[in-house]
């Protein structure tokens, strides 16, 4: 450094940024540059906005990797045959191995032949139906849709039907989503399922057996490829209606499958010279019974499950529930047969009854019929409308839109309660039932105005084997077996008598048959009960012959004695019904119901052990896991893998103790008696144990039967829904009995003989019939009215040794009668001779 320099010293400090700056600057003025930027711009905000407008609220396509569609639950009778499903559409859900290939590659022919190539969208057919959308706008006509089977999953599962270019845009985004989160064979399994291809049918399987009546791995090639053609629009191919455009559609399937070498052209040639092959519209395919019985069931689903997808998981109509029911089908025809025909018999030439319902008749006619959902499943019987009606025949319709003719000569029977004939009565809207004659003639057919239930149990489950609660459930819902109140009439009196057993009585105890009176108030005065039909007392008898004959009056006494307050309690514990003590329920003035009473039965040849009537066995979930069990208990050591030597391991008895083991036996083996020579000897001949019991109510407004053997039990009644008289001639041995008996003729030549089981220490001991005194020297016979029978009693209560002289007499005679008593020949006939067996 020089002297002349003054040593300071100047930096200059330049910051980087203002070059960068400088560049931004000289590139801005670069228009080029400008207009990238500017459409890069516009770039980020379409994304932004399509973000805003479209994607924003889109479902996620995560929800489909659970995707559980709606299903129908399927009704299993106890031989685990299907009778029955609960479904507002026909679904079943297949996986994609379950689909033949052919008939997938027709599908993908038919509707998007790049499927397993594209990334969700096919852009050449993309283009195509912009192209026909720009082209359409303005002419009210509807534009091809364009959409990949992604975006048709898209659009049936997760957005709607809805017409519009924002759902196309939001369904071609999450086309794209569903790609990234499911294999083409999911997306192919979904979309099979879940297609809408008519006749209520979503999925090709639930098509191919409403069109086909086949499943998906029995379809021919033509069948599969005219199933391919649906999709898009399948009014516009109902075989019924366009069968032309049908088979014009379905062989360009065909030609399509060649063109994309799936199949070879003999394939193609063989597979157009087939006729379409559709049948006509069918049920569900299976054999539908038991309408009263399933809608009980599915009552109690919905109780229990719920009924839409709403109320979880596992509800009726959405979760796809798998249920084995006790129904056993034999039974059930066997009940519904013998039912419908006593009901018949008791209304034969009584005249018409009227119509059905009715309805406005105009040009809609069929649908408005088909909406009341009214059917028949009698013998050939058909539900009809009349149309109109002219001098000589009646023009009459049906639910599918035939019609036939009526003349009056098949419709001469006489109108109820109004006079002339069922013909004059008739006008344009009635609601009637008919039968074929020839060609589209009918004849009119009497649904009859009596009703009525009955119900067919296991009494050691309580498993409800049949039910049947009127004519037809498709004509009348309402179920006579479990919701009508009926008074049961002498069906009641075992019930008494149970309770009089438990209170110090036997079988053998003398009841006075004669006049009893009860004094009601100052203003009422006595009130006196009487024997049915107005028969006079036949003085003192034995508890059995009261039962056996069914005498109001030893009834009564019987309940009087025992006191109504225990009567009402024993009838409230076994379920019957809650009452109050007064002495006209001894004979049957409370209401209840078949169920209920057919129940209690049950419960007396389960010596007494409480039961509860079931429908239901278990429910499984659409996987197959039990979710509901009517028998919870569990049996410990069953799956032993190798016997440990104990006593075989049983379960549990079900239910409280109710009545008295001893005593619930009594009364079934008095009952016995009512079959042997009581009042339903019309039964004997079934020739076999059995146990039983008539009633009649007061008017006589129903008529009973409530009994059977060791392994079944039924009841039955018969009466008008308004109830009135049915006749003086009307009993429960002659309305009611005959039922049981028609149905057992059919169903117990397949089932064992069985003796009803003593519990332990009942005691059988010979005795008179008539007196209830014990015998010596002399056994029971096998006549009906054999003087000497066995008779069951609770320890230490059976009939002392006697030495009165008149008691000895009598013994003398019996053995005058039936020979002298042979010498015991071992410790236990010595026994026998001595007493009973205990």
């Amino acid at each position: 450094m020089s002297e002349g320099d003054n040593g300071d010293i100047a930096y200059s400090v330049r910051r980087g940024g203002d070059g960068a700056m400088a560049a931004l600057r000289e590139a801005w003025s670069n228009r080029w540059v400008r207009w990238a930027a500017y459409l890069l711009g516009v770039a980020l905000l379409g994304v932004v906005l399509i973000w805003l407008i479209f994607a924003r609220d889109l479902p996620s396509a995560e929800t489909l990797v659970d995707y559980e569609p709606d299903l129908p639950t399927m009704v299993r009778g106890v031989d685990g045959e299907i009778i029955n499903s609960y479904a507002r559409e026909r679904r079943v859900q297949l996986q994609y191995k379950d689909y033949p290939v052919p008939l997938i590659r027709a599908f993908l022919s038919a509707e998007d032949k790049n499927f397993f190539s594209h990334n969700g969208l096919d852009y050449p057919g993309l283009a195509s139906a912009v192209f026909d959308y720009v082209t359409k706008i303005g002419s009210g006509q509807r534009a091809r849709g364009g959409s990949t089977i992604t975006q048709q999953v898209a659009k049936n599962l997760l957005l709607g039907d809805e017409y519009s270019i924002t759902r196309k845009i939001r369904e071609a985004i999450l086309a794209y989503r569903i790609e990234d989160v499911l294999t083409k064979q999911e997306i192919l399994e979904l979309y099979l399922n879940e297609i809408y291809l008519g006749r209520n049918a979503y999925g090709v399987q639930a098509a191919a057996r409403a069109y086909f009546g086949k499943d998906v791995g029995e379809l021919a090639l033509h069948e599969a490829a005219y199933l391919a053609i649906l999709p898009k629009a399948p009014s516009n191919y109902r075989p019924e209606v366009h069968m032309e455009r049908a088979l014009e559609r379905r062989n360009w399937v065909l030609r399509a499958m060649q063109s994309n070498g799936w199949i070879s052209p003999a394939q193609l040639a063989s597979a157009q010279a087939e006729p379409l092959g559709a049948i006509a519209r069918t049920g569900d395919g299976f054999d539908k019974i038991g309408g009263y019985f399933v809608e009980e069931v599915r009552r109690q689903l919905v109780e229990k499950f719920g009924e839409k997808a709403e109320d979880g998981k596992n509800s009726v109509y959405a979760g796809g529930l798998w249920v084995r029911t006790s129904l056993n089908p034999d039974m059930q025809r066997a009940t519904t047969e013998a039912l419908r025909d006593a009901l018949l018999r008791y209304d034969r030439g009584s005249g018409w009854a009227g119509p059905i319902n009715t309805i406005e008749i105009d040009d809609q006619w069929a649908s408005r019929l088909a909406s009341t959902y009214i059917d028949i499943d009698y013998e050939n019987w058909r539900i009809a409308v009349v149309i109109d009606k002219a001098g000589s025949a009646a023009e009459i319709g049906f639910a599918n839109g035939d019609k036939g003719v009526l003349p009056r000569s098949t419709a001469t029977m006489p109108r109820k309660r109004v006079g002339g004939t069922a013909f004059d009565s008739m006008k344009p809207g009635d609601i009637i039932a008919v039968s074929p004659m020839d060609g589209d003639t009918y004849a009119l057919r009497n649904v009859p105005e009596i009703s009525g239930g009955m119900v067919v149990q296991n009494p050691r489950s309580g498993r409800v084997y049949a039910m049947q609660g009127g004519f037809d459930s498709q004509i009348s819902p309402f179920n006579r077996a479990t919701q009508a109140d009926r008074q049961p009439g002498s069906t009641i009196k075992p019930f008494v008598y149970a309770t009089a057993l438990d209170n110090g009585m036997t079988p053998a105890t003398q009841i006075v048959d004669g006049t009893f009176c009860v004094y009601q108030s100052a203003s009422l005065g006595n009130k006196c009960f009487r024997n049915f039909g107005g028969s006079r007392g036949a003085g003192p008898q034995t508890m059995r012959w009261g039962l056996e004959q069914s005498r109001n009056l030893m009834t009564v006494r019987a309940a009087n004695d025992a006191g109504m307050t225990n009567v009402v309690k024993t009838i409230k514990q076994v379920g019957i019904g809650d009452y109050k003590p007064y002495l006209s329920i001894a004979l049957g003035a409370g209401d209840t119901t078949v169920m209920k009473i057919t129940n209690a039965y049950s419960m007396l040849v389960n010596h007494g052990r409480e039961l509860k009537p079931t429908v239901i066995d278990y429910v499984q979930d659409r996987r197959g896991k039990v979710i509901f069990r009517s028998d919870p208990r569990t049996c410990e050591g069953c799956n032993m893998a190798k016997w440990d030597g104990k006593p075989m391991p049983r379960f549990t008895p079900r239910g409280r103790q109710i009545v008295d083991p001893i005593t619930s036996y009594q009364v079934v083996h008095m009952l016995e008696g009512v079959i042997t020579r009581g009042t339903a000897t019309n039964l004997a001949d079934l020739d076999r144990p059995m146990f039983g019991k008539t009633g009649t109510s007061s008017g006589p407004t129903n008529v009973w039967f409530v009994g059977g053997t060791p392994d079944m039990v039924a009841g039955i009644y018969l009466g008008f829904d308004q109830p009135r008289s049915m006749g003086g001639y009307a009993q429960g041995g002659r309305l009611a009995a005959p039922v049981f008996k028609q149905f057992a003729k059919q169903i117990l030549p397949s089932m064992p003989i069985t003796e009803f089981r003593a519990p332990a220490g009942t005691r059988m001991v010979r005795i008179d019939r008539r007196s209830g005194r014990r015998v010596y020297g002399a056994w029971p016979g096998d006549e009906a009215k054999a003087g000497i029978i066995w008779e069951a009693f609770k320890p230490e209560t059976e009939p002392r040794r006697s030495i009165r002289e008149e008691e000895i007499a009598a013994a003398r005679a019996v053995q005058k009668r039936t020979g002298p008593a042979a010498r015991p020949r071992s410790d236990s006939e010595f026994l026998q001779q001595q007493g009973g067996i205990y």
